[in-house]
């Protein structure tokens, strides 16, 4: 029986997982029909548990997702041109690992977002780190930057990011600090880490929206060619969950006025 000083030992070693499974074993009569070396596995078992959930939920705070989506979730039944066999390859995350990038575009309420995030939830679990960013705002910081004496070093930790998602493309005009921004982060990541970004605008409209030939050609030239393409197309499920949501508050009320009929034989709801 192990006495408190070992269980201490262990709580300052930060072996937490160890401690609890130990904790667990004491107050189990079943555990003393295992061997040793069985226990032990056990025991071991539970620190790489503990260990690897503790790195999970690290990367993912500072991951900071817009949403809380898993690749297990995505809707494949709404119509909106979503493959789900390219879906299923890109989460196997080797498109990370041989880093390229991945567009997806289609306009608003179609789930950019959430695929985007839910890639990046699986990137994570299989032990890349992962960065969200909305661009508009995150150009907004990098100009900041410059006045603060920072620019270098958050261009630089932008670099070392295996999957870093840039949000809205398109949606705020650049600068010329903006375009240079930008070519400074893919030109740190091509072919180093992957890219996601998300658009409203078509790929081919891209070239225009940079507004300068010069950079353009720069900037889509590290982008472009070995990037895996999601373009979506119909009806915003955002709405849709709208009207359902209405639809189903319309039912609910007109269940509640029927209720109160066969209840309170005048009685109504305004």
């Amino acid at each position: 029986m192990l006495e408190h000083p070992t269980l201490d030992k262990l709580a300052s070693l930060k072996l937490t997982g160890m401690l609890e499974a130990i904790q667990e074993q004491r107050q189990m009569d079943a555990y003393a029909e295992l061997s040793f070396e069985e226990r032990l596995g056990m025991l071991v078992d539970r620190e790489e548990t503990v260990r690897k959930n503790r790195l999970i939920a690290g990367r993912m705070k500072r991951a900071a997702l817009r949403h809380e989506a898993s690749v297990e979730d995505i809707n494949f039944r709404h119509p909106r041109g979503l493959d789900r066999r390219l879906i299923l390859s890109l989460a196997t995350c080797q498109w990370i690992h041989i880093r390229r990038n991945c567009i997806i575009t289609g306009s608003t309420g179609l789930g950019k977002s959430y695929l985007a995030c839910a890639l990046a939830q699986k990137a994570i679990r299989e032990g890349c780190s992962a960065r969200y960013e909305r661009l508009s705002r995150l150009l907004a910081q990098l100009t900041a930057a410059r006045h603060d004496g920072t620019h270098t070093a958050k261009i630089a930790a932008l670099a070392q990011i295996d999957l870093l998602i840039l949000d809205d493309w398109g949606v705020a005009p650049l600068n010329d600090d903006n375009r240079r921004d930008l070519l400074e982060i893919f030109d740190d990541r091509y072919d180093r880490k992957s890219t996601l970004i998300t658009s409203q605008m078509p790929v081919n409209t891209w070239h225009a929206y940079i507004a300068n030939p010069t950079f353009a050609d720069a900037i889509l030239d590290r982008i472009l060619h070995n990037s895996h393409r999601i373009e979506l197309a119909g009806p915003s499920i955002r709405k849709d969950k709208a009207d359902a949501a209405e639809l189903q508050e319309q039912q609910e009320v007109g269940n509640c006025n029927v209720t109160l009929q066969i209840g309170g034989g005048n009685a109504s709801v305004s």
